[in-house]
């Protein structure tokens, strides 16, 4: 799941006219129309450059059997990436099942799991075995919720291995406060070790501005995480 975020100067405004906000509109419907109604190139998370998420990655040391999830990946170029460096235990999560099927179309893998579920209401997630890597690139700020991020929260403490890695990038505290309609909860790398607690030890951080295909600036937070108990 993700969304348009404002130029870097509007931080204080919204995204969208008034018309445009969501209201108690289903979550699913509304991401599945994102993915049907843009080309994926045009999308305002679309990344052609995914260093700072592999710089990341490349701190864990993890081997190329780890058990890899990729939550809110929607058509993510990151799982391509991942295969080819010779990953092939992964899953991709999504609210949308047309943004994973496009994803799963495109990939024509057996090495990817593609799970359709909510995580912040999870039943097929619930069920799958703990991972090695939580990788969650511009998903949790959509909950703005402090019951959403609870869910949230728990369900990844339930479900990274011990000496488990989680790699967090949200909007930080510079960002736009609204997003694709939708209203986001910035985050600062002190409120990500708040919520995830004194069981993870934060590896790295960085502030990284990302250039979206609109030439807009849209301001990160990227942090790593070991869970250590």
């Amino acid at each position: 799941m993700k969304g348009e975020s404002c130029n870097i100067n509007d931080k204080r405004k919204s995204c969208c006219s008034q018309s445009d906000q969501i209201e108690n509109k289903n979550l699913k419907e509304h991401w599945d129309n994102v993915y049907k109604n843009s080309p994926e190139e045009k999308l305002g998370w679309y990344e052609t450059d995914l260093s700072p998420t592999l710089s990341l990655i490349s701190k864990t040391d993890l081997n190329k059997t780890a058990r890899i999830l990729n939550v809110g990946a929607g058509s993510t170029t990151l799982i391509d990436e991942l295969l080819n460096i010779g990953y092939p235990n992964l899953i991709a999560t999504d609210l949308s099942e047309v943004a994973l099927n496009k994803l799963e179309n495109r990939l024509s893998t057996d090495k990817v799991k593609f799970i359709v579920d909510d995580l912040t209401n999870p039943t097929n997630l619930k069920n799958i075995a703990p991972v090695d890597l939580w990788i969650d690139r511009a998903v949790l700020h959509f909950f703005t919720e402090k019951n959403e991020q609870d869910i949230y929260f728990d369900l990844l403490k339930n479900k990274v291995k011990n000496n488990g890695f989680v790699l967090l990038a949200q909007f930080n505290l510079n960002g736009a406060t609204v997003c694709s309609g939708l209203p986001v909860h910035r985050y600062s790398k002190k409120m990500l070790i708040e919520k995830l607690g004194s069981n993870f030890a934060l590896i790295d951080s960085f502030d990284y501005t990302y250039i979206m295909p609109s030439r807009a600036e849209r301001p990160y937070i990227y942090t790593l995480f070991k869970l250590i108990n």
